[in-house]
């Protein structure tokens, strides 16, 4: 089955076409800048790279361009003809606690995606939208959404409540959802089948997705029982622009003392904090490194932060969990970041964490499992490369097999 998987951004489309019988890539692309007048196309196809600068004033134009791009002779010629996607799966941010799983959309399926927006006010839009143009232009193809927070729905309520009055919980459905949840399906899916393979205890794993967003998750038998991100990606470490956790009560700081409204904090929380605010420098933790290493002490301090918290979650998550087995490392700092890593897990020693300095600065992840961890390490700590993609097309796979059958 030939799977279209689709990420929608507000300005932004990145996709891949997958043959599920045997997971290859047939094409992969990204458009940038929609409804702006540099909108461009850029698709990958049996190693070769095509390009496009055609205007494209929204997202049912850019589906468009991306449908011919796919079938043409002049971009790869992936396919024939648009009659061979036999499905679309659609990353899409939020479930509110109205799904526990991916699902087919249908006009009761997408109400219920337009019903909560306002969870997910920078992402959901998109994500309709993008559902909304593939609709159209490919009527009668079946279209699935697989949700960020899904793979976090296993949680128990100890773990996903907030201390708040119970009944503003059960009207407005506040709680942690999480988010990233395909790459920390995906990845501890890998990280299982590795460690029972050499007949290695799994059962408790903690997986960190460390990028310009970062969510660190404890995955107990297969299940997500808690994780850093909470109703929304701010909640957690420090990252690229968001602060990660922080006293609640600065909102209300923010807006005396320097005039801000409830919103202009939001932005504020989410855009103009993390990497960026606390060192000045950028929201790239490689800019931010490279400066720290210049001897700018505010990039220092910022690093250290996000090193710091990301060993409290991991040990929070142990002490839960009554135990650790493995250490998973993903995305672009978990995969990337020798430096990172090493500061991350430095003084996990304590809960049998002991890393080799040579894996750590050479991962071999060409099996798509890079182990980094000392021979006499209790704790396996593995590297594994994140593919969301591959999750989604899985998902939408086992959902219109089913519908079908």
């Amino acid at each position: 089955m030939k799977v279209l998987v689709i990420n929608a951004g507000s300005s932004s489309v990145k996709y891949q076409l997958i043959e599920t019988d045997d997971e290859s890539v047939i094409a992969k692309g990204g458009i940038e800048c929609i409804g702006l007048p540099n909108a461009n196309l850029k698709q990958t196809v049996g190693g070769k790279t095509y390009t496009d600068a055609t205007p494209l004033p929204d997202h049912g134009a850019a589906f468009s361009l991306m449908l011919h791009c796919l079938t043409s002779p002049d971009f790869g010629g992936a396919i024939k003809d648009v009659s061979e996607i036999a499905a679309i799966g659609h990353r899409v941010l939020h479930t509110s606690t109205d799904f526990d799983g991916s699902v087919q959309v249908d006009d009761r399926a997408l109400a219920i995606l337009k019903k909560n927006i306002h969870l997910g006010p920078l992402h959901m839009p998109a994500n309709i939208a993008g559902i909304e143009a593939c609709m159209k232009a490919l009527p009668g193809v079946p279209n699935v959404a697989v949700f960020d927070t899904a793979f976090h729905a296993t949680m128990p309520p100890k773990a996903a409540m907030y201390a708040i009055p119970y009944e503003d919980y059960e009207q407005f459905k506040i709680k942690k959802y999480g988010f990233h949840g395909t790459s920390h399906k995906f990845v501890s899916g890998k990280a299982i089948e590795y460690l029972r393979s050499k007949g290695l205890p799994w059962g408790k794993i903690v997986t960190c997705h460390l990028g310009n967003g970062s969510s660190i998750t404890a995955v107990e038998d297969g299940k997500s029982v808690d994780t850093s991100m909470g109703v929304t990606p701010l909640e957690g470490v420090p990252m690229g622009t968001r602060c990660g956790d922080i006293d609640a009560s600065v909102v209300k700081m923010l807006c005396d003392w320097k005039g801000m409204t409830p919103a202009e904090v939001d932005t504020y929380l989410n855009k103009k904090s993390g990497f960026l605010g606390v060192s000045g420098v950028s929201s790239d933790s490689r800019d931010v490194l490279a400066a720290a290493e210049s001897g700018n002490a505010r990039a220092r301090l910022a690093m250290d932060m996000f090193t710091y918290r990301v060993k409290k979650y991991i040990g929070s998550y142990a002490a839960a969990m009554g135990g650790i087995d493995c250490i998973v490392l993903t995305g672009g700092i978990g995969e990337n970041s020798v430096d990172l890593r090493r500061d991350i897990l430095s003084g996990l020693e304590f809960l049998g964490v002991k890393t080799d300095e040579e894996a750590n600065s050479h991962p071999d992840k060409s099996s798509g499992v890079a182990e980094i961890n000392a021979e006499d390490s209790k704790v396996k700590i593995l590297v594994i490369p994140t593919n969301e993609e591959l999750v989604i097309a899985r998902e939408t796979r086992d959902i219109v097999g089913k519908a079908k059958a």
